[in-house]
């Protein structure tokens, strides 16, 4: 298993361990969940679209949680590889130089939600 495997296992374990912890305790966690549910509710953009706008972002603002989260998410809603590299690619041209970096490891959570042959 690669580093950046690890990695996004060990963000998958720190979010539902944060996120079982703060919906119980956290009143403006549980109001930013709502905000993210209705951010990302279908409308005149599809939850796939919205997901890949926020790839781009996250790799510009180089979150790696944030990159295997709605890579994960929009693979889950129907996004193809094809049209996710064109969302990182929008990246590259937002981001610059350093976007591609964060960009690697998108090709990494991508790697890792592809289906077992």
């Amino acid at each position: 298993m690669s580093e950046e495997q690890k990695r996004i296992e060990a963000y998958q374990e720190a979010r539902k361990k944060a996120d079982a912890y703060y919906q119980k305790a956290s009143p403006a966690y549980r109001a930013f969940q709502e905000l993210a549910k209705q951010a990302f509710r279908p409308g005149a953009l599809e939850k796939r679209v919205k997901e890949m706008i926020a790839i781009a972002i996250s790799i510009v603002v180089k979150c790696e949680p944030c990159i295997e989260h709605h890579v994960r998410e929009a693979l889950q809603d129907g996004a193809t590889e094809e049209q996710i590299v064109e969302a990182i690619e929008v990246a590259f041209e937002m981001g610059g130089g350093p976007a591609t970096v964060q960009a690697r490891f998108a090709l990494e959570a991508m790697e890792h939600y592809r289906p077992r042959q």
